[in-house]
């Protein structure tokens, strides 16, 4: 008989995590409070109490090539980084290519998940229910919670002396939608991550003047990188996370700090880091210079204290007749459902094996996916722990000691405060292809380069010089993909379909650039035998 599974959330997480129960031939039932899939992904007017909510305009900070699932790639005319409404479409079409609809219980709210009396033998879980007004209670084999981590907004009002005061208008970025009536306003945005810096951008085009406030400042990133190549499948490649794991520290925070130069110097639009040399994570947006050339958005110091109508900021300096405050400070997490010492949530931090599972159960029966945030698409690395979790509950895979698990997350946890810093919004960070690897490795999907040397040198350099996607993690191994090799050496048609949309002539395979550099180099020549022969 299969085990029974509970998936909270028909997000990102809980969508995958369904596929992964059904391909390890566990009985997945997924519940689900909204009346339809994609979680934070899917777009409403409307904000509503205990669900993520997002901008009209939001698109993926990460590539389609980069964040699809394993063994089910994006359309290639698809855009390499999508619009929300694009992204929940392909995630529609991989919930029909699965048939995964069937297993979730829409408008199903979960009021409580529990330990079963004999759990300690059974390592059961009642979970009880709410629908249309009624309660139910089943109990269930396993539990994945699936439920994310932006939905509850973070508004540190204590920290803004004379916001009581303040008569203009001020809320969360949650509650933002579209820029319709911030027109001519001075608005205020605090904070500057991906959303604050988005919604500073679209409201520039038509307030009457934008100010962001950082605290720390930030690397600001373009999305395009080297070639006009999306910046994640450059970025992410084992060769290139080598190098920043084995080199010394300095050298790595000096390339770093070039590297993020290269576009602009951060210094000169006073966005430079307080610490730059903490791998906080960039801000992803290719408007941020351009607005701030156009003094359209002026950057400012922290907020001291705010007036009836004004801002002062911790430099001494003053912005009159604000309208508008947006507090883009992040959000907290917690999980009313459950008890506290199943998942203790304290500073934003929770104490969870590989940011997963809790290390003091009898039985390795509960885990919580996509509660992390990797330097990368959040996508693939849910998949991969959902795919170690369903193997775990089945008995595939074991678990360490609950002394050994304590141990990897106070080591895990000391490396995160050096690499990320202290802040709250960095709690969940974690290097991308490392992580990948470490959840790879314990289902047996990570790539053996040796042997692929001597079997496929092609695929190994490929692997190893090329993108990190996640087909690499199904070439070998539990639910190893007979389409892998041909998506890893297709993926640059891909990436470049949806940009040829305007058919061209046939150009010289000769680069002309290479062309002139040569006629350079021989005009040098020239000009100093020219300059001997005078001299």
């Amino acid at each position: 008989m299969a085990k029974k599974v509970a998936v909270i959330g028909a997000g990102v997480s809980g969508l995958i995590s369904l596929k992964c129960c059904v391909d390890e031939g566990l009985e997945p039932t997924c519940f689900e409070r909204t009346e339809d899939i994609g979680g934070v992904w899917r777009f409403k007017e409307k904000v509503e109490d205990g669900r993520a909510s997002i901008y009209q305009s939001v698109i993926t900070n990460t590539s389609k090539e980069m964040s699809c699932f394993s063994d089910f790639p994006m359309p290639e005319d698809f855009p390499n980084f999508l619009h929300n409404s694009k992204l929940l479409e392909y995630f529609r079409i991989f919930v029909k290519k699965f048939d995964l609809l069937k297993y979730i219980q829409f408008q199903t709210t979960v009021l409580s998940v529990r330990k079963c009396s004999d759990f300690s033998s059974t390592g059961q879980w009642k979970v009880v229910t709410q629908s249309n007004g009624k309660e139910q209670s089943a109990v269930f084999d396993a539990v994945m919670v699936c439920s994310g981590h932006h939905f509850l907004p973070h508004i540190p009002l204590k920290s803004f002396p004379g916001i009581e005061r303040f008569k203009g208008q001020y809320f969360h970025s949650l509650q933002y939608k579209h820029p319709d009536g911030f027109e001519g306003k001075r608005i205020l945005v605090i904070g500057m991550g991906n959303s604050g810096s988005d919604i500073a951008v679209e409201l520039s085009k038509n307030a009457a003047q934008v100010f962001i406030s950082t605290r720390h400042g930030t690397w600001v990133v373009s999305r395009v990188s080297e070639d006009g190549y999306p910046w994640d499948s450059v970025f992410h490649t084992r060769f290139r996370s080598m190098l920043r794991n084995v080199l010394p520290r300095t050298v790595v925070k000096w390339m770093i700090e070039q590297q993020m130069n290269r576009w602009f110097n951060h210094e000169n639009y006073g966005l430079e880091p307080q610490n730059k040399y903490i791998m906080k994570e960039p801000v992803l947006n290719d408007d941020v210079p351009s607005r701030l050339l156009c003094g359209a958005i002026k950057v400012k110091s922290t907020v001291k204290e705010l007036t009836e109508t004004s801002a002062i900021f911790e430099d001494g300096t003053v912005e009159e007749n604000i309208d508008v405050i947006i507090f883009a400070t992040g959000y907290s997490f917690s999980f009313p459902f459950l008890e506290d010492s199943l998942v203790k949530v304290e500073n934003n931090m929770v104490s969870l094996y590989k940011y997963i599972f809790p290390a003091h159960l009898e039985k390795s029966t509960f885990a919580c996916i996509g509660l992390i945030q990797p330097l990368g698409s959040i996508f693939p690395t849910a998949e991969l722990q959902a795919r170690w979790v369903t193997r775990v509950f089945k008995g595939l895979c074991s678990l360490p000691s609950e002394r050994t698990m304590m141990m990897d997350i106070i080591k895990r946890n000391e490396k995160r405060i050096d690499l990320f810093g202290e802040s709250q919004s960095q709690t969940l960070q974690t290097n991308y292809v490392d992580y990948l690897d470490e959840l790879a490795l314990e289902i047996g999907a990570k790539p053996d380069f040796c042997s692929l040397l001597f079997k496929d040198p092609k695929l190994a350099v490929r692997l190893y010089f090329g993108p990190c996607n996640s087909y690499q993690y199904r070439l070998a191994g539990p639910g190893q993909w007979e389409g892998a090799r041909s998506a890893i050496f297709t993926q640059k048609q891909r990436i470049l379909k949806p940009l040829k949309t305007r058919v061209l002539k046939d150009s010289s395979n000769f680069p002309v650039s290479f062309l002139l550099k040569i006629l350079g180099l021989l005009a040098i020549v020239v000009a100093f035998f020219c300059q001997l022969q005078w001299s």
